[in-house]
């Protein structure tokens, strides 16, 4: 359960951030809304996650997926530029938050 948990935070936060985009600096409202509450809700969910994950790996998988998948959105939806410096810092996130977990791994 604390794995599902985790998904949704990360999800819900990328939503979130989605919609930071969109909310124009906090001038449009629904955008704005959305942002505020997947925020709220993101962070409820990680905290409900941190009863039985390690908060150092807990939290790498969150920051890290939401890093990942946010530059994907980022590309895919929203047009930024794909670059080598951008896919190798992606992938530095990513062997961090594995690192951290063989690291963490009884």
């Amino acid at each position: 359960m604390p794995a599902l948990l985790l998904a949704c935070a990360i999800l819900i936060e990328i939503a979130a951030t989605t919609c930071l985009k969109y909310s124009d600096g906090f001038t449009k409202l629904w955008p704005s809304v959305g942002t505020v509450a997947g925020y709220l809700i993101s962070f409820v969910l990680l905290a409900r996650v941190l009863r039985s994950i390690d908060v150092s790996i807990a939290y790498a998988i969150w920051a890290g997926a939401g890093t990942a998948l946010i530059a994907l959105v980022g590309v895919v939806w929203l047009g930024e530029p794909v670059t080598a410096l951008k896919l190798a810092g992606v992938a530095l996130v990513v062997l961090g938050v594995v690192a951290l977990n063989l690291g963490g791994a009884h």
